[in-house]
């Protein structure tokens, strides 16, 4: 394991490289560059704020404040597309880069790597246009904010086991392609981000148990619109979770690498 991450240390110029052309790829004769980006999670937040705020007259308890549903969105969608474009990225991505694992000689943990770090920039620049929108709106997060890069560290691990391991399987039963988008859309709606927990009925509420996410999305919410710290103790329990799907994920990882050249 020692050797996997020292080989990915030694070819850091050409992860880095690597990032650096994905958003040169993606901005070439692009007017607008990295502004669709973030243009798809901040159209879905308007769409939401607007019916749950301006039509239904939706409110949060204990936030006064008009645009209160718009911030609660934005502090949730922010967590989750940094969630959603990891797992989406890793779960094609020995797939899709089947003829340079064929064909060049490097070391293959560059690759979710390389997913990995141009999430975070794009996550960088949605949390600065958030931020933007937030002081438009009359809101500014406290000190809190200190606690966002754990939370951000915590959430990029958790979607980089899980990832690793949907997107080594997927090499060899292509079905979990498939599968996958559709329980990524059933996991958006389970994860308190458009809603709070507590509308959801008492007999439903143990279900939530079962979802790693909502720990994170609420630390979130709770950074960025009530300006408190995350709530530690569903952290701690999810720290452990992931300690433990990442390490399995990068022994999955090591063990197949050299059964999924002979599949791509």
């Amino acid at each position: 394991m020692s050797e996997m991450w020292s080989s990915a240390w030694r070819y850091r110029y050409f992860i880095f490289s690597s990032i650096k052309t994905e958003f040169r790829v993606m901005f070439v004769r692009s007017r607008l560059g990295g502004f669709w980006m973030i243009l798809n999670p901040l159209a879905q937040v308007l769409m939401f704020a607007f019916v749950l705020s301006a039509v239904l007259s939706a409110k949060l308890p204990g936030i006064d404040n008009r645009y209160a549903y718009a911030i609660y969105l934005m502090a949730g969608i922010l967590g989750w597309s940094l969630f959603a474009e990891i797992i989406n990225r890793c779960l094609t991505l020995f797939i899709d880069n089947g003829n340079i694992i064929k064909k060049l000689a490097f070391p293959k943990i560059a690759l979710p790597l390389i997913v990995t770090g141009k999430a975070l920039v794009n996550n960088a620049l949605l949390f600065l246009a958030v931020l933007f929108i937030f002081g438009i709106l009359g809101h500014l997060p406290g000190t809190a904010l200190v606690w966002l890069p754990v939370l951000t560290l915590l959430n990029v691990a958790l979607a980089l086991g899980l990832g690793l391991i949907l997107g080594v399987v997927n090499v060899f039963i292509r079905d979990i392609g498939q599968v996958v988008p559709v329980v990524m859309q059933f996991l958006f709606w389970f994860t308190p981000i458009v809603y709070m927990t507590h509308i959801i009925p008492s007999q439903y509420q143990h279900w939530l148990l079962f979802n790693p996410l909502i720990p994170i999305i609420q630390g979130y919410q709770n950074i960025l619109l009530y300006n408190r710290a995350p709530p530690w103790l569903p952290l701690g329990i999810m720290t452990l979770l992931t300690l433990f799907l990442l390490a399995f994920s990068l022994v999955l990882f090591r063990r197949a690498s050299s059964e999924m050249v002979d599949q791509l």
